[in-house]
């Protein structure tokens, strides 16, 4: 160790936390947080500074980027030339800044995320908003600080007319803490600051009918408004942003048009990303990919396959891919230095608090300045006044200083007016100019007085705030690019849909859709039926039933596992189209079918799915019961519903309410009713209990009806035949003799319809009434819809009627009853008679469904 010098022993824990408190120190408070008076970061305030001084404003010539790298990095701020320059680059990005800052020539980068190309190939100045933000900048109105080798002066804030943190935000990683601000837009925030300015008390949601929401450069949809609310509130909160879509019609096929996308998402990864996805099979229904987007907008197309539904594919878009994002918004800007979470208020009140600050620092100079003027004119004044005795003075003076000395004495004068009247031009004894000094007087006089009452008053004062603000509102101020949806989001989706009654129909296949009930018409008995779902070769419509949107449909597959979606979440399809796959909705196995389902109100109330049962019945006969609460906590891949023996599968499930009577059909025309107590609830992965006895190894039960014991009396049964034969029996006769006797469950049970090799065996078994309309569907997809009420009620034993005309050999797949509106029409077919049909009435088509 050499002379002199000495070791100081140090803790390296505490040298190590001190050290790490400096550096986390200078990163949050001179590099990543802007500051809430001006809105920007120290490397931004220098860009901007350095332009001032180099003179590239928006009305010079556009200067080198690197000549304004090389000023800023040489004067202000001594880092790498890229994190200049990037600054730079991002103040110039239309996609980047909602109000841009420089105005930047040659390539600036691209939103695909293409690179600037280098400062010295680009150039840039100022844009006009920019100056506003400088502007009286010469006029103390701000501290200025010695630079980093205190050889100048910069600015520690700008006095900007303009709430730049407002409208354009800020995002910045500083040490242990972060801000992301979003950008608003102009006009609105301008007004909701004129709002804060004229009530100090106003609340945060009346400033929010002025400033609605962020508006990204990128426009965009803001798709709720909770996230938004939040922010505001408490200056953190996630917004979700979608794209802008619509559909268009393009080379025969439907494509979805993307003309706007989320703020910050880079479009060609947000593309690639969606190929990969559909590369994968993760996103069905896409054929093809294309950016066309060109030097007038953005226009990205997703091509659709034939059969699929635009509507399901966006949500699958906004699911898995960017075309949905979020942005988080955590407002920390510097307050005095001082890191701080602020809300939209807060925002509000410390750029006011600055701009007043300003108005009173530039008001006291223009006082002094002016003040000094009035002081120096008074001088010439008195000097024109007497001008030939001043010039006789200064003649008879040796020098400069003598002439100051006798004016002084001889008219009283100060030092700076004497100076003044020795320098002044022979031109300003013309008569002219002496009429000139007098008025300028005057005038400097009245500002004098204009600016002193400036000073007094606060009022005054916040009016010319409020001025000039209006006066940046009508020059920059431009209408929103975002779009709010309120509808988004907070509230559930199911108040954006119609809770109308639709047809749900699932093939033989597994495919499924909803269509509106009022596609479908009433025909009168025997008719031929018309075209339904374009099935594919072999496949056939199997199930079919009416519900309403907002219904709970549980799937129970003949593996005995339960699924369930809300009757909207199914692809909506026309009458004619061939639906969406099961397994493409839910997550069925692929050796798995559905065979039953309910439709059930709201699973989340407690009270209902508590005083409600599932009845199930496999193909061999047996039977079990399960309350449906055990069912209201859905799975990603399904629950159990019953445990299924080998060679058995579950057929059918009825909901009720543990106040009914079950009747259970098998395929040789027999029925079993008994009581539903007779089954005692079980838990979901029981097997059941024996329902009903076959017949013989090939006899199995073909369905299930429940009927509530308060209505036995008004009860109809209705069985159909695979070739065409139905019959409507009641289930108790009218002097109240059980038609189908109540037994035990495990019967073999009672003869339901006269099977012959003309009927068929049995296929179908509904409770019905004369409301109700019948839908019958072929194996060949024709479907047909009768009113129940054409057909007579008969005896149990009966054979039946035909009910629809089959075709070769043609057999009907599955019956179902359906809900009749008020007054159908009757639409004859072309094989039926005219004279048979009398009941007229509206069409079904224009009826309003509910």
């Amino acid at each position: 160790m050499s002379e002199g010098e000495k070791l100081i022993p140090i803790n390296i824990e505490d040298e190590m936390k001190s050290a790490y408190i400096d550096y986390s120190m200078s990163v949050i408070v001179s590099r990543a947080l802007p500051d809430v008076r001006d809105g920007l970061k120290p490397v931004h305030r220098r860009v901007l500074y350095g332009m001032y001084d180099l003179g590239v404003n928006s009305r010079s010539a556009h200067k080198k980027s690197a000549r304004i790298v090389g000023e800023v990095l040489g004067k202000y701020h001594p880092h790498g030339d890229t994190s200049v320059y990037d600054a730079m680059v991002r103040m110039a990005q239309e996609w980047s800044m909602r109000y841009l800052l420089v105005d930047g020539q040659g390539n600036f980068g691209s939103v695909d995320g293409d690179s600037p190309a280098a400062m010295r190939y680009t150039e840039a100045r100022m844009k006009k908003i920019s100056e506003e933000m400088l502007a009286d900048i010469d006029k103390e109105t701000v501290d200025f600080q010695l630079n980093f080798d205190d050889t100048l002066q910069e600015p520690t804030v700008m006095p900007t007319k303009v709430p730049t943190l407002l409208i354009n935000g800020a995002s910045g990683i500083a040490v242990g803490m972060a801000t992301n601000m979003a950008p608003h837009n102009l006009t609105e925030v301008v007004n909701g600051t004129l709002a804060y300015i004229d009530n100090n008390d106003i609340e945060i949601d009346e400033l929010m009918n002025h400033i609605k929401a962020p508006d990204f450069p990128t426009g965009g949809i803001i798709y709720g408004y909770e996230g938004v609310r939040e922010a505001f509130k408490t200056g953190r909160g996630r917004i979700v942003m979608r794209a802008k879509v619509s559909f268009e019609e393009v080379n025969g096929r439907e494509a979805i048009i993307v003309t706007e996308i989320p703020y910050q998402v880079n479009k060609a990864n947000m593309i690639k990303h969606t190929a990969d996805l559909v590369n994968d099979k993760k996103i069905e229904g896409i054929s093809n990919i294309r950016d066309e987007s060109d030097r007038n907008g953005m226009r990205v197309v997703y091509e659709l396959k034939r059969d699929a539904v635009p509507n399901v594919v966006l949500n699958t878009l906004y699911k898995y891919t960017q075309l949905q994002s979020s942005f988080s918004v955590n407002n920390i800007a510097l307050v005095k230095g001082r890191p701080q979470m602020l809300n939209l208020k807060d925002l509000i009140y410390h750029f006011v608090e600055h701009r007043h600050d300003v108005v009173v620092r530039r008001a006291q100079f223009d006082l002094r300045k002016a003040e000094e003027r009035a002081h120096i004119l008074e001088g010439l004044i008195i000097a024109s006044d007497n001008i030939d005795e001043v010039i006789a003075l200064i003649r008879s003076s040796k020098d400069g200083d003598e002439a100051r000395g006798k004016l002084i004495e001889r008219f009283n004068l100060s030092d700076i007016q004497a100076r003044a009247i020795v320098e002044m031009r022979l031109r300003q004894l013309t008569g002219l100019e002496q009429d000139k000094l007098r008025a300028e007087y005057e005038e400097i006089m009245k500002l004098i007085e204009h600016l002193r009452a400036l000073l007094a008053s606060k009022e005054l004062r916040m009016e010319l705030i409020k001025e000039e603000l209006a006066e940046i509102r009508d020059k920059y101020g431009d209408e929103r690019r975002s779009v709010i949806e309120y509808a988004g989001g907070d509230v559930s989706i199911e108040d954006l849909i119609a809770d109308e009654q639709v047809v749900v129909t699932i093939s033989h296949a597994g495919y499924i859709k909803r269509t509106s009930l009022s596609e479908y018409k009433t025909q009168n008995r025997g008719g031929v039926g018309q075209k339904s779902a374009a099935t594919r070769d072999q496949d056939f419509l199997e199930h079919l039933f009416v519900a309403t949107n907002h219904q709970y449909l549980m799937f129970f597959t003949q593996k005995g596992k339960c699924f369930w979606m809300r009757v909207y979440e199914i692809p909506e399809g026309t009458k004619a189209s061939k639906g969406r796959a099961i397994q493409n909705i839910v997550n069925i196995e692929s050796d798995d079918k559905v065979k039953a389902f309910i439709c059930t109100q709201d699973l989340k109330n407690e009270e209902y799915i508590n005083s409600h049962y599932v009845i199930m019945v496999t193909k061999q006969g047996q039977v079990k019961k399960t309350s449906l609460e055990q069912y209201s906590r859905p799975r990603q891949n399904g629950i159990n519903a019953i445990t299924i023996k080998e060679d058995d599968e579950l057929i059918g499930a009825k909901l009720t309410t543990g106040n009914s009577q079950v009747l259970v059909a098998v395929k040789s025309g027999k029925l079993v009713r008994f009581e539903e107590e007779k089954t005692r609830p079980m838990g979901r992965t029981a097997s059941g209990v024996r329902g009903i006895t076959l017949a013989d190894e090939k006899d199995e039960v073909i369905g299930m009806v429940s009927i509530d014991k308060d209505h036995v009396a008004d009860s109809q049964i209705l069985v159909v035949t695979e070739n065409g034969y139905g019959k409507r029996t009641k289930v108790v006769d009218e002097d109240g003799e059980d038609v189908y006797r109540i037994t035990n469950r495990g019967g073999k049970g009672v003869k339901t319809l006269n099977i012959t090799e003309k009927t068929g065996q049995l296929i179908s078994i509904n409770d019905v009434t004369d409301e109700d309309d019948l839908m019958i569907i072929n194996k060949s997809g024709l479907t047909i819809r009768m009113k129940v009420s054409d057909l007579r009620v008969m005896g149990r034993a009966t054979q039946g009627v035909r009910l629809i005309n089959i075709k070769g050999s043609d057999s009907i797949a599955a019956v179902t009853k359906v809900l009749r509106e008020d007054e159908d029409e009757i639409i004859e077919d072309e094989t039926q008679d005219n004279t048979e049909s009398s009941d007229t009435g509206t069409d079904v088509d224009s009826e309003e469904t509910n």
